[in-house]
């Protein structure tokens, strides 16, 4: 391996070591308003990552992935709680993504079928048979009401508010500050994980079917097989991102899992870059955060009425998607690999305005010798 392979990797792994140490500070120096933004913007990336892949590398167009969340959610609920098999709650969490892999899966037959807006209209139908199911399924799902989330407990320990009781360096630490960990600790694997399928084998055919399905079949790529993995990987994500938004939110109604949580999903990765595991993230936060932001700083913002006031234009929720609404055109028109692909290209025109210039000194052409020029012709 070269000296300079070498220190690119040492500082890769370096970069990597402190973006983990500054990751891990925000539970000791902000309150539970910011840290409940980084929870529901990790939920929403885990989600946004398995979109991700699906759309933006396999090139398959799902309104759906709103379903596979709820499945996660409330497979979680229903698994640790009562009623419910009252499962320990690590257990029914792994149950509950490995449940929404399932649903995909069951689902995929049509996914290696149709493609295109055909596959997004049919994803949108699960939908609306699952909003349904979860409004009439009392037993199960609890209903128009919901259902609590029991707290996730791992060896036990409870990612709850004092059980046990837990105090680091100062800091009294509630559920806010357990569940960030956890969401940490997910997020890194969904991060790791993706990028790793990408590199892979598997992920350089999910890209060439993208490109085109019959140059991948020609070069022996199972079109069919590969578009039903990608369904059933990316609805696992999904569930993942559903049960820790259900410890996020420590309740679940089916409200929430509507067509305009998945009408954000795509407004997440078509933001940050589709087919990009880091443009994912970026727009996940951007679509997660604008929202809350804007709900709590709605009186000092201009047009913006306060939550429950009547004065203002509209609410900071509308706002908030009027804005990124704007964001998805502006992406479409001017940047349409996203923000991943506008920090790519600042990152690339920083370095070569650090690299210096070398060879600007051109040689003039040799002349040609006295033997070698023409002599001059005399009468």
């Amino acid at each position: 391996m070269s000296d300079r392979l070498l220190g690119a990797l040492t500082r890769r792994r370096a970069w990597l070591l402190l973006l983990a140490v500054v990751l891990c500070l925000p539970p000791f120096y902000l309150d539970a308003f910011w840290l409940r933004i980084g929870l529901f913007s990790m939920a929403a990336a885990i989600g946004a990552v398995g979109l991700a892949l699906l759309s933006g590398t396999a090139g398959q167009l799902s309104l759906g992935h709103a379903f596979f969340l709820a499945v996660g959610a409330y497979g979680y609920a229903w698994f640790a709680g009562e009623p419910g098999p009252g499962l320990p709650p690590a257990l029914a969490a792994v149950l509950a993504v490995l449940l929404a892999g399932t649903a995909g899966g069951l689902f995929s037959p049509v996914a290696a079928r149709v493609k295109g807006i055909y596959l997004g209209i049919a994803t949108l139908a699960l939908v609306f048979l699952g909003h349904h199911v979860l409004l009439t399924a009392d037993s199960v799902t609890g209903g128009f009401n919901g259902r609590s989330v029991p707290p996730l407990t791992l060896g036990g320990f409870t990612f709850a508010e004092t059980d046990p009781e837990l105090t680091v360096l100062g800091v009294p630490f509630g559920a806010e500050e357990r569940l960030w960990f956890l969401g940490l600790a997910l997020f890194a694997f969904t991060w790791f994980t993706a990028r790793g399928l990408l590199r892979s084998r598997p992920g350089r055919a999910l890209a060439a079917l993208r490109d085109s399905e019959t140059a991948a079949a020609v070069m022996g790529v199972d079109v069919a097989r590969h578009r039903s993995a990608a369904f059933v990987v990316s609805s696992m994500y999904a569930g993942l991102a559903g049960v820790l938004l259900a410890l996020a939110f420590r309740r679940v109604v089916p409200d929430y899992f509507s067509l305009v949580l998945s009408v954000d999903y795509l407004a997440m990765i078509v933001i940050g870059g589709l087919g990009s595991v880091a443009g994912a993230t970026a727009g996940a936060v951007f679509v997660t955060a604008l929202p809350l932001l804007m709900t709590r700083y709605a009186d000092q913002l201009p047009l913006v009425a306060a939550p429950g006031s009547s004065e203002g234009a509209v609410g900071p929720t509308e706002a908030a998607r009027y804005l990124y609404g704007a964001a998805i055109v502006l992406v479409l028109l001017y940047a349409p690999d996203g923000l991943h692909g506008l920090a790519r290209r600042a990152r690339d025109r920083v370095r070569r305005s650090r690299t210096p210039a070398t060879g600007t000194d051109v040689p003039p052409p040799p002349q040609p010798s006295a033997d070698a020029r023409p002599k001059e012709h005399t009468p």
